[in-house]
């Protein structure tokens, strides 16, 4: 760590180590963890951290997670067939439905979140605070350059 890296040898190291990111995270014990009958992904695992940071609407859910309302309703009923979490009227207004985290079952949705983060905080813990803000500002970068072609190539598509 902390030798210089061009962009050409960043990228060269950056299109090795990606696919082998994505496979290990696949392969995970952790990843797909069955829990009372239901297999719980990396998906319920992003959608149980931001429940667990607040209450929250399915809507609000599906833009921070950045996926269509059906795929995150049923996230949100998985977590709640496995107890860890619930949906209820929002008490100031009662078209909105709030999501949390099941009353008492806090220890079990940390311990759980916890097991299926593991790897990821381990790699965290390992960088000091200014590699672990450059590595998250760079993974945010690399997320909107993706998202910025993928939706260039849709309306290409669509042109053509």
């Amino acid at each position: 760590m902390g030798e210089a890296c061009t962009v050409h040898d960043g990228l060269g190291r950056l299109v090795q180590l990606l696919p082998r990111v994505v496979r290990a995270v696949r392969r995970q014990p952790n990843a797909k963890r069955p829990v009372g009958g239901v297999v719980l992904g990396s998906g319920h695992s992003s959608a149980l951290a931001l429940i667990r940071e607040r209450e929250i609407t399915v809507g609000q859910l599906a833009a921070a997670l950045d996926l269509n309302l059906a795929t995150v309703s049923g996230l949100v009923g998985d977590l709640e067939h496995v107890g860890f979490a619930e949906r209820s009227n929002d008490p100031r207004d009662r078209r909105r439905i709030l999501v949390r985290v099941k009353p008492g079952r806090d220890d079990y949705v940390d311990a759980w979140l916890e097991g299926a983060t593991a790897p990821f905080m381990r790699a965290l813990q390992r960088l000091n605070d200014t590699e672990r803000s450059a590595f998250i500002k760079g993974l945010g970068y690399l997320e909107a350059e993706l998202n910025r072609s993928t939706a260039a190539d849709r309306l290409l598509g669509e042109a053509g």
